[in-house]
């Protein structure tokens, strides 16, 4: 395993460093090069480190949610309020609804099925959107407006309501008895408790942070542990209730930066570093997880539906921002910054298949092509348009 992070450490910083000489997200060069050492490829990375893919990529994925939250202000949130509610939910029930019925007639699968698909591709991915949104918030893009928060706000959301879904389907076909008022009713509860346990444990922080002497890094390492309890927390309560963890997660950052700045702000610079290896092992560990060759056997049809599903997506987000003051461009930014796949679809895209649903090989194989097409182009667009279209102003 050593071995296997040495390469992703020495490959991955050359590869990130190159991307971004040539005015490419330096993440596309982090995924290529998983898709290439994963076991999909040339298959040199060691099980070991396979077989905690998963935990890794979450610890990753936390590190950046907590410096997000450092970076949110309060100001910025009350602007973005309205429209970010919006597109929590808007975009995402209409790119999965609209694949339900395309998949359903284009695939022929029952619609149970389809909504199964459906709610996986329908997922933003915070791993690839949540570091660009924070770069163009720490150089001031589109900061008068509070753009690229109210793109990390909504994000943040757009998950919890997929997953929920994709989880009521999949009951569906495994003839539970799933009770969908609760389940619908359990997506507002899980984002206000996930919000009040994150504030709840913040304040419990900033009262130990107060009371007892420690170093920054020490502190670092508080946060990190607790905000990974909240998480497993998460899983353990599963089935009982729904917590938005990784929305805790974020609110821990932003009250500790509210209540407490000075240290907010030491805080931040050191989650920064972090996130320089914390980085490598999302990105190309998420590569990893890419196999080329059955994203390919949903052929044209799966490029179609994915397509379609964007095309709905981009209405939804359009639909969002109605009477906001954001012109055109900026609100273009917005629907490209809301394309990327990867987290969600690498997470669960293999759940059907092992719950025995029929179409399991298919839906993988289209979660799949999912990330394939939209990760790089996605994180390309934000790149390239944030730069050209978001107007400088103080973060």
């Amino acid at each position: 395993m050593a071995l296997s992070l040495a390469i992703i450490i020495l490959f991955g910083l050359i590869l990130n460093k190159a991307f971004d000489h040539v005015s490419l997200p330096g993440l596309l060069g982090m995924l290529i090069l998983g898709v290439a050492i994963g076991p999909y490829g040339f298959d040199v990375m060691s099980q070991e480190l396979l077989q905690v893919s998963p935990d890794l990529r979450k610890i990753a994925l936390i590190i950046i949610l907590i410096r997000a939250g450092l970076g949110l202000k309060k100001e910025t949130l009350k602007k973005i309020g309205v429209p970010a509610v919006k597109m929590s939910f808007i975009p995402g029930l209409m790119e999965g609804f609209t694949i339900l019925f395309v998949a359903n007639y284009l695939l022929d699968i029952s619609l149970i099925e389809a909504g199964i698909l459906a709610f996986i591709i329908a997922a933003v991915s915070p791993a690839v959107i949540v570091p660009q949104m924070l770069n163009l918030i720490d150089r001031g893009k589109g900061a008068a407006k509070g753009i690229p928060t109210l793109v990390l706000a909504g994000a943040s959301i757009d998950d919890i309501v997929a997953i929920t879904l994709f989880s009521t389907f999949l009951g569906f076909y495994g003839g539970q008895s799933v009770n969908l008022t609760w389940k619908l009713l359990n997506i507002p509860i899980s984002i206000i408790l996930g919000v009040a346990i994150g504030v709840v444990v913040a304040l419990f922080l900033i009262y130990l942070f107060k009371k007892y002497h420690m170093r920054d890094t020490k502190k670092v390492l508080l946060i990190l542990s607790v905000a990974i309890f909240l998480d497993v927390s998460k899983e353990a309560l599963e089935g009982i209730i729904s917590i938005a963890s990784l929305l805790g997660v974020m609110t821990i950052g932003f009250v500790i930066m509210e209540k407490y700045k000075e240290v907010g702000q030491r805080l931040a610079a050191k989650f920064n570093k972090i996130w320089v290896f914390a980085e490598l092992l999302l990105f190309v560990l998420i590569g990893a997880e890419v196999n080329i060759e059955v994203a390919l056997q949903s052929g044209l049809v799966g490029l179609v539906i994915i397509a379609v599903g964007l095309l709905a997506r981009s209405i939804g987000v359009l639909i969002s921002l109605i009477n906001t003051n954001l012109e055109w461009k900026e609100r273009l930014f917005c629907v490209i910054a809301y394309l990327p796949k990867a987290t969600v679809q690498a997470a669960v895209g293999a759940v059907p298949l092992a719950a025995g649903v029929e179409s399991g090989e298919l839906i993988l194989a289209l979660a799949v092509l999912s990330i394939v097409v939209t990760s790089p182009l996605g994180a390309l667009g934000i790149k390239l348009t944030g730069e050209r279209w978001l107007a400088d102003g103080e973060n």
